[in-house]
């Protein structure tokens, strides 16, 4: 079974920086796409960045250079540096990934990890 687990979530001062970690677990052959996701209290979940497997990049449009994604495809993880954080960008961060094959099986669809939560404020 297929896990996505995060890290490094945590508080920060406006202008600092974070960095993200999802590690997908379980007998995985390969991800198209990994990235992020979050949401606010009261707002619905938004793009952050995604990846694909082949290195093509999106980033939601709030994102304005400050972050960056990457991935290791051996590894199955996903980054996500965060630098001159706002109070905006407070929220819960979920990892994402789609079109995941597994070991001997179909593709599976749209897992998500549990949350971590990244809070900006001074």
């Amino acid at each position: 079974q297929v896990q996505l687990v995060e890290s490094g979530g945590g508080l920060v001062q406006p202008g600092g920086s974070l960095r993200l970690s999802c590690v997908a677990s379980g007998s995985i052959h390969s991800i198209y796409t990994m990235g992020w996701y979050r949401q606010a209290p009261g707002n619905e979940r938004e793009l952050v960045a995604v990846m694909t497997e082949g290195g093509e990049i999106n980033y939601g449009d709030f994102v304005k250079g400050r972050f960056t994604i990457s991935r290791d495809n051996a590894k199955n993880t996903v980054y996500l540096q965060m630098n001159s954080l706002k109070p905006e960008d407070t929220a819960v961060y979920y990892c994402h990934a789609d079109w995941v094959l597994p070991i001997g099986a179909s593709y599976e669809r749209h897992h998500w990890g549990q949350g971590t939560q990244v809070t900006v404020s001074s």
